[in-house]
């Protein structure tokens, strides 16, 4: 395996600060956003209690409520803690990827865990390792470690605002020093972090993660986002924020916030950039309704992303909602399984047509977002074998015609159905009667926003920073008869 396809993670972060019960609360923290990654799990506490500050960790592959009990809880002692969950979009699933990492510097222990994809990762890596570098594992968070432990100053914060600026990509950063806790987002945005904070007597603890949701389960207050370019200290002296140089911003952008955590990514029930997932996806059915109409008697969603853009669909179109499939929650996301093999028999698995809401109707199905087309080839066979007389597919996205390289799990450019397919071939290849997107226009105007803020190259290929030092596939021409 080359190292060059080993560095993309979907993933989630959490970190807290001044809670007697820290390592407790990142676990729920982490349990919030499971669904940023399901490969592997881990915590890190400091215990300030004892005369050395100590950082304990634990970490391990699997679910959270696999990796963690009561009893390893109680272990990792301390009032600050960070966690992380992975998802490694390319690279192995091991233990030594597994994160937070952690290392002694010349400040004393830091850990960190990442969310991200750092663009530049296969170039530093190996000028690094040139330099005589050792890495234990595949995933491009080492990199910022080596870099740090490299940086001549003993000040911790000097040495991360001096290695940050040569990271070209997407970071949102929890690290955990010997006194003080930080969060760090890159300049442009791309990943999401959130500040919260928790108010108990004449205490508050501080709360920083991926998203608001896992806020909400630990009874926390959202305050607001770490913003791009930021770097929140957080320490018994209270919150210091810095910015990073704007010359390392390589983008005539304020800000490139993947579009892609309002149709797919997050948890529908968070605040993303500022605006609530739900209602995003929900205005994206409207806006599609509007835009492909089509006579027909109910509406159903792929669950569970599809769902409130169903119900927005339902709700401008007058066409009645249903459930026609019903989904079994005990299997993992199909979108983001590591093989193609599984994730074939994965949809027979996880979803389940109702015959007796689909048998002779005319159904408007509505997903998030069409891939590689073999999942809605499939849901659409099961439809019909449920008695369907009609399907018609609507996408609340437009068409994916470009990989990620920012850390979101979308495949090489030969295996995006669109980027190689006319809207004509893919309605055929999947088995539709009609199939509609929704278009980059209606995008932006169900978000109110538009592409100078977010990312959306997944979509409209302008990549918002260089993509020196990517290993970019060539195309491969994409045939309907292939499993892709």
């Amino acid at each position: 395996m080359s190292f060059k396809n080993s560095w993309k993670d979907e993933c989630g972060v959490f970190g807290i600060w001044n809670h007697p019960e820290a390592a407790q609360l990142t676990y729920l923290g982490l349990y919030a956003i499971q669904h940023r990654g399901q490969e592997s799990a881990g915590i890190v506490s400091l215990d300030t209690s004892a005369s050395k500050q100590l950082q304990k960790i634990y970490k391990g592959l699997g679910l959270v409520p696999d990796v963690f009990n009561e009893t390893i809880l109680k272990n990792l002692t301390g009032s600050a803690a960070i966690g992380h969950v992975r998802y490694a979009t390319t690279g192995d699933n091991l233990i030594a990827n597994a994160q937070p990492l952690s290392s002694n510097l010349l400040s004393g222990p830091v850990a960190l865990a990442h969310n991200g994809n750092i663009v530049n990762a296969s170039i530093l890596r190996e000028a690094l390792q040139r330099e005589g570098a050792i890495f234990q594992g595949t995933n491009d968070t080492e990199i910022l470690l080596h870099l740090l432990a490299r940086n001549p100053s003993k000040h911790l914060m000097t040495a991360l605002k001096e290695s940050l600026q040569d990271l070209t990509g997407a970071y949102s950063l929890v690290i955990l020093a010997h006194d003080r806790l930080i969060a760090a987002r890159d300049p442009l945005g791309f990943r999401p972090l959130v500040l919260g904070q928790i108010k108990k007597s004449m205490s508050i603890s501080y709360v920083v993660t991926s998203e608001t949701c896992a806020l909400d389960l630990i009874g926390a207050t959202y305050v607001r986002e770490i913003e791009p370019g930021e770097i929140l200290e957080i320490s018994s002296e209270g919150l210091i924020s810095t910015k990073l140089p704007t010359a390392i911003t390589v983008s005539p952008r304020k800000s490139a916030q993947c579009v892609f955590e309002h149709v797919y990514f997050s948890r529908p029930d968070s605040v993303v950039f500022g605006k609530s997932v739900y209602n995003s996806r929900k205005m994206f059915g409207e806006q599609l309704a509007l835009e492909s109409p089509v006579d027909a008697d109910i509406v159903i969603p792929v669950p569970d992303s599809g769902v409130p853009s169903a119900i927005g669909y339902s709700q401008k179109s007058g066409i009645p909602f249903e459930f026609g499939i019903i989904r079994n929650h005990y299997i993992g996301r199909t979108f983001i399984q590591p093989g193609q093999s599984v994730r074939d028999i994965g949809v027979k698995i996880k979803l389940n047509p109702q015959p007796e809401v689909l048998k002779g109707k005319r159904v408007i199905v509505i997903d998030d977002s069409l891939v590689r087309g073999t999942t809605s080839q499939n849901i659409i066979r099961l439809i019909r074998q449920a008695g369907a007389s009609e399907v018609h597919l609507r996408i609340a996205s437009p068409p994916t015609t470009g990989p990620c390289y920012y850390g979101v799990d979308t495949p090489q450019k030969s295996q995006l159905i669109a980027s190689h397919q006319s809207l004509e071939d893919i309605r055929q290849f999947i088995g539709a009667d009609t199939l509609a997107y929704l278009s980059d226009a209606g995008m932006w105007k169900a978000l109110k926003s538009g592409p100078e803020t977010f990312c959306a190259a997944c979509f409209n290929g302008d990549y918002p920073t260089s993509l020196k030092g990517v290993e970019i596939k060539k195309t491969q021409e994409f045939s309907p008869t292939k499993a892709y």
